[in-house]
C-alpha cells in the first residue's frame, strides 16, 4: 500500500487530496485499460513526496512534474 509509510493524519489527508488532484488532471489522457496501473503509479509518487512537500499544492506540482518527466523518458 503506497501510503502505509504515512502515520501523521495531516500527511495522510494531504496525500489523498494530492492523489485525487493529480488523477483528475491526468486521467483524461490515459487509456482506460491503463487507469489502475497509472493511478497506482501516481499514488507511489505521492507517497514518496508527501513528507517533504511544503503543502498540498507543492505536493501536487512535484508529483505532476515527476510523472510527466517519467513519461517523456
Amino acid at each position: 500500500m503506497p501510503f502505509s509509510s504515512l502515520s501523521d493524519p495531516s500527511d495522510l489527508a494531504r496525500a489523498y487530496a494530492a492523489l485525487e488532484a493529480v488523477w483528475t488532471e491526468v486521467k483524461g489522457s490515459i487509456p482506460d485499460a491503463e487507469h489502475e496501473k497509472e493511478r497506482t503509479r501516481i499514488a507511489y509518487l505521492v507517497a514518496g513526496f508527501a513528507q517533504i512537500a511544503l503543502d498540498e499544492d507543492n505536493l501536487k506540482q512535484s508529483v505532476l512534474l515527476q510523472y510527466r518527466q517519467s513519461d517523456e523518458a
